[in-house]
């Protein structure tokens, strides 16, 4: 047994991203769903930041996903989620920060930018970012780091799950530029990790619906 607990949001992307890490390497824990709005008595003691996910092992605590999946890779180590060698795990690492810092805040400009002109700015940008990792972050092999899944696939798979809430409220699709970015995104949707945290479309398009105040879309479901 690991005495592994996880805190974690069903919606947070960042939750997401810890929770494959842990289905990928088998890890036995304990999860526990935190209300954002209305957090715990004692949470911020855990998660500093108020933010999730965090996780509590033995007497260690840790909060920052990015941060988390690397002490989980480091202690769990089979099957490594990173490489061993200090360059490809460096150039890793860039493209985790690539997602964190370049495409995560594209996306969120582009869907809740808070008026045309930021979102048309953040339709550039995310479109800029996804014709770069085309370019750039897929080679040869399945996964952006060759044959090897990781913490990279793993870094960007969030924002292409929610990929239908640009489609349906700014009708943005991928690019036709992109097409081994799109085989990327089919052939990771599929893993059973994947699968086993994704949340359906209509889970999202409900909350956001509320979110940009938008009506909530016929057959989206109330949750």
């Amino acid at each position: 047994m690991s005495n592994i607990q996880l805190y974690f949001a069903k919606a947070s992307t960042f939750s997401q991203r810890t929770r494959v890490v842990l289905l990928e390497k088998g890890i036995d824990f304990t999860p526990v769903e935190i209300d954002l709005q209305n957090k715990p008595d004692g949470y911020t003691q855990i998660s500093h930041y108020g933010k999730v996910p965090a996780i509590k092992h033995g007497d260690v605590e840790i909060y920052e996903s990015a941060i988390i999946n690397e002490y989980l890779d480091e202690v769990f180590p089979k099957p490594p989620l990173l490489p061993r060698d200090p360059a490809a795990k460096a150039l890793a690492r860039i493209w985790i920060d690539y997602a964190n810092t370049r495409l995560v805040p594209a996306f969120n400009k582009l869907l809740r930018g808070k008026n045309s002109q930021e979102q048309e700015q953040g339709r550039r940008e995310f479109t800029e970012a996804l014709l770069y990792i085309e370019q750039e972050g897929l080679g040869k092999g399945n996964y952006l780091l060759g044959d090897q899944f990781s913490l990279v696939d793993i870094s960007f798979y969030p924002w292409f799950e929610r990929l239908p809430l640009l489609e349906h409220f700014h009708k943005f699709t991928l690019p036709a530029e992109t097409p081994r970015l799109q085989t990327w995104w089919n052939s990771l949707s599929h893993r059973s990790s994947i699968q086993t945290v994704a949340n359906p479309v209509d889970f999202y398009l409900q909350r956001f619906a509320k979110v940009l105040g938008e009506p909530v879309p016929v057959g989206a479901a109330q949750k």
